[in-house]
């Protein structure tokens, strides 16, 4: 069986095992082992568009998920060390910046869950070469030096707001037609500002359901540049995606901020990976991010753990009164959401720092009022320490949370409640009052974060179960079989 879809003449060929309308990705699907290798071949015309076929290898590696998972409680602190994988952040970042840079890049640490294959598969249709080693966490991508050799393209994203919003500022930059779409919450998700902004620069982009969702269809002839205005008030991975695709424009490109950005490391950690691919955003003006013609070029590049990750972990140590050691991160890492270390150490844990790791040493915990705004995807992971502390904890200047994989401020409601946690919601954030907690069963909304959040409730209170814990392959697909490992280490 063969997969067909548009890469523009050229055909990647992999012995195939799943048969449908796409290759699974994320959910209980297991461990993706591909490789894409586009092969220069003549293609058939239907309907003006140029039709190849792509073959993509899936080795199921891991078990199916079960529809709910148990959490078993901790009777002692929790005392060990871990390492989370590599940041999902970092990893679609650096792949987008790689298949754009000239030469052949080689990426360590690179994280293998529902959002990177999906991004990987993508770059494969755009017709980058891609050699994924799951299991020595690597990836091989050779460089289009800023060319797409697709011509054509259809990109399914799940619901990886990262990799849609990249990918449709990468397409601007080829010639053809490209459409990217996902799955019914991504089709409520918002990208209007980012098409906006790419209108601004000459791009062809519309949104097709007239809905400022996807799917999204890019008619590409190249990136002009200029100048363009963009809103940062909903998610930075619109500003992200245009400073990414920005070197690739025929004049450059002059971004300028309107309103408030939310999640600025997330900026910070963009500039970050394109320096290291040798290309420069200016800052000098307030509010504007000036980008030159100019090509990527390919370098090695370690991707470190994922710290929004590893705040699961942070967290278990400080529900439990515990010490955890998070290995491959320190206080000068590219991501922002090492910054939930110090809502921690505002709560009463003590925080030791190294050059390459850092341990949290849980204490008394105490209820604090917090602005999260530049670390919201924490947000939920502070709420479920929040249940143990001594007084309200309110959580702050986190509206934007509503356009995540769900709304994450009314799901961490709901769910606490059904706990028997009351929560007030405000117009752009929520407060934990601490109580007693009940058993019962949290709805996970397909959102990985809820999920990893919620267990670390279940350490301390009996009764725990997260419905649908698979949905956490989007970003960590052994986290449960972690935190059982981290929860079994001091046996």
């Amino acid at each position: 069986m063969r997969y067909s879809n548009d890469i523009g003449g050229n055909t990647a060929t992999l012995q195939p095992i799943s048969v449908g309308r796409r290759p699974p990705v994320g959910n209980n699907s297991g461990v993706c082992l591909a490789r894409w290798i586009p092969v220069r071949k003549r293609a058939s015309y239907a309907g003006g568009f140029r039709r190849t076929s792509c073959r993509f290898e899936v080795n199921t590696l891991a078990a199916p998920m079960p529809d709910s998972l148990l959490i078993q409680t901790v009777s002692d602190p929790i005392r060990g060390s871990i390492r989370p994988p590599g940041s999902k952040s970092l990893t679609n970042r650096a792949l987008i910046v790689s298949a754009l840079a000239a030469g052949e890049t080689l990426l360590s640490g690179v994280l293998d869950s529902g959002d990177t294959r999906v991004m990987i598969e993508s770059l494969g249709r755009l017709g980058i070469e891609v050699t994924h080693d799951v299991a020595a966490k690597t990836a091989r991508i050779v460089g289009c030096a800023g060319r797409l050799p697709a011509q054509s393209a259809d990109l399914w994203l799940e619901n990886s707001g990262t990799s849609i919003r990249f990918l449709t500022a990468m397409a601007s930059l080829g010639h053809g037609q490209f459409r990217l779409d996902g799955n019914d919450r991504m089709r409520e998700r918002p990208i209007e500002d980012l098409v906006d902004a790419l209108k601004q620069l000459d791009a062809d982009v519309a949104c097709e359901l007239d809905t400022g969702c996807p799917p999204v269809a890019v008619t590409a002839n190249g990136l002009n540049g200029g100048t363009a205005k963009i809103s940062g008030s909903v998610s930075s991975q619109y500003l992200s995606a245009l400073l990414m695709a920005a070197p690739g424009s025929k004049s450059g490109v002059d971004l300028q901020l309107t309103g408030e950005l939310v999640s600025q490391p997330y900026i910070d950690m963009t500039m970050g990976v394109m320096a290291r691919f040798g290309v420069a955003v200016d800052t000098t003006t307030p509010g504007c991010y000036q980008v030159a013609p100019q090509c990527y070029q390919a370098t090695e590049y370690d991707i470190e753990p994922d710290a929004t990750a590893a705040s699961y972990f942070f967290a278990a140590a400080a529900v439990t009164g515990g010490e955890v050691t998070v290995n491959g991160l320190s206080q000068y890492s590219l991501q922002g959401d090492i910054g939930f270390l110090e809502a921690l150490e505002k709560m009463g844990c003590r925080i030791d720092w190294k050059s390459d790791s850092v341990t949290v040493h849980g204490g008394e915990l105490n209820g604090i009022d917090i602005d999260m705004n530049a670390i919201s995807d924490t947000a939920q992971t502070l709420a479920a320490v929040a249940v143990f502390a001594n007084g309200p904890t309110t959580i702050r200047n986190v509206d934007h949370m509503r356009h995540k994989e769900t709304d994450r401020i009314e799901a961490i409601r709901v769910e606490l409640e059904r706990l028997g946690i009351a929560v007030d919601v405000s117009d752009d954030g929520f407060t934990v009052h601490p109580g007693p907690v009940r058993p019962a069963t949290i709805e996970t909304y397909d959102d990985h974060r809820m999920a990893m959040s919620f267990a670390i409730v279940g350490l301390k209170c009996p009764g725990i179960q997260i419905a649908d814990p698979g949905c956490t392959a989007k970003t960590y697909p052994h986290f449960f079989d972690d935190l059982q490992t981290l929860c079994r280490s001091n046996d």
